[in-house]
């Protein structure tokens, strides 16, 4: 198939008013779809590539957990300990995100993605040859700096390609990469970490990332950036409230699904009493409610945005409860589990809000989302870590997940109110 060069503008997402209906002359980002014009890459075929990266990532965030066990005996440190490289992980998210979104303001995005995955695959295949536990929290915490900026970009340029009414579906088919991942591709960096060692699965990443970039290059739209971009246009998101409320509803929302994740395979050994080897049949399912979340509440939220993330927080809330009653047998935790994980598209729905409210900061707010998961992502596992150190046990990462859920639905119904009192 014969490519074109697609020439676009960055400018921000099209406001939510627009008409919702066909397919605008312009995308969603102020330029060009790409299948209007003949020769052109189909968008799905760009989406794919993009969620590829997402593939690597998961497997690089979710991975790491489910090997915790295997990598804190290898480095001689305790598992609450370990967890501490899973912290630094999303510590690297929450600052390079921003960080590289802002700097990074007049760079062509395609350039940036390609650029973000190559010293993703650096840093990862790093971390699989790091000697102590001191030289693993360095690494994982710099490995984490390209994640938010590329899901960032890598979602509005997804969106950018399609009708306005299909944005959340398209960024959901960028999340799918990583909702995979943990399906499959976890599942399987475990057992290769297992069989022969855990620093392979780094191996598995550094690869999966490479050919990432390598497929961004063929098939990304080329685009120039915007003479007008400046980090200080992207820095105007910091301005917005609704920014805020949403980045919160995530950074304390969503920490409960980490919370009992990062001492799942630790629970179910613990606990459950099962073998190692059912650790990545679980860990599977886990991303199998994952996926079809981000299958299934797109629908949805494309029609009432925030209502569908109200209620997957009070969804999340209810499974995570019902976590320590479904650990002590495998089949009621893995069912429990993937119940979890369906509520993982909360990501989904609150990266297309921020579309809606970031106004001319696209690049900044859609990468802070991923800062706030990840500080979610460092909340849920300390917390956790802190509740079974103070004795409470492995099931008590449930309880504290519901916790966090609830918190995050207090800030849901803040922002909602102030949503619906000022017609955002």
């Amino acid at each position: 198939m014969s490519q074109r060069v697609n020439t676009q503008r960055r400018e921000p997402l099209s406001r939510p008013s627009e008409p919702p209906t066909g397919r605008a002359p312009a995308d969603a980002g102020g330029r060009l779809n790409q299948d209007n014009a003949p020769g052109s890459v189909h968008p799905g075929i760009v989406h794919l590539a993009l969620a590829m990266g997402g593939f690597a990532i998961g497997i690089a965030e979710f991975a790491t957990m489910s090997l915790l066990p295997f990598f804190a005996h290898d480095l001689h440190i305790s598992e609450p300990q370990a967890g501490h490289a899973i912290s630094a992980y999303a510590l690297g998210v929450v600052v390079g995100a921003p960080v590289i979104a802002v700097l990074s303001a007049s760079m062509a995005r395609r350039t940036l993605l390609i650029a973000l995955m190559g010293f993703f695959a650096l840093m990862n295949g790093l971390s699989g040859l790091a000697p102590d536990y001191h030289t693993m929290l360095v690494l994982r915490f710099l490995a984490g700096l390209p994640h938010g900026a590329y899901f960032g970009i890598a979602m509005l340029v997804a969106a950018s390609l399609v009708p306005i009414d299909k944005r959340t579906a398209a960024v959901g088919r960028v999340l799918l990469g990583l909702t995979i991942a943990t399906t499959i591709g976890v599942p399987l960096a475990n057992g290769v970490g297992q069989a022969i060692g855990w620093r392979w699965a780094f191996a598995i990443v550094a690869g999966l990332a490479l050919l990432t970039a390598i497929l961004v290059l063929i098939f990304a739209p080329r685009d120039v950036a915007n003479s007008n971009a400046s980090p200080l246009r992207e820095l105007s998101a910091l301005r917005r409230k609704h920014v805020w409320l949403t980045l919160g509803i995530g950074a304390i929302g969503f920490g409960g699904l980490f919370s009992v994740y990062t001492y799942l395979a630790s629970t179910m050994l613990a606990v459950t009493h099962t073998s190692p080897a059912l650790v990545p049949v679980t860990l599977c399912v886990f991303g199998a409610g994952l996926t079809a979340g981000n299958i299934i509440v797109p629908r949805f939220a494309d029609r009432a945005l925030m209502a569908t993330a109200g209620g997957l927080l009070l969804w999340s809330a209810a499974t995570l409860a019902l976590y320590p009653l479904a650990a002590a047998n495998f089949w009621t935790l893995s069912a429990d589990v993937f119940l979890i994980g369906l509520g993982g598209a909360l990501a989904t729905v609150l990266q297309t809000r921020l579309m809606d409210v970031a106004g001319e900061a696209q690049s900044l707010a859609a990468a802070l989302n991923h800062s706030a998961f990840n500080v979610a992502n460092a909340l849920g596992p300390w917390l956790g870590g802190m509740a079974v150190a103070a004795g409470y046990g492995w099931t008590s990462t449930g309880l504290v997940g519901a916790g966090l859920a609830l918190a995050g639905f207090a800030v849901w119904a803040i922002a909602a109110a102030l949503a619906a009192r000022e017609g955002v």
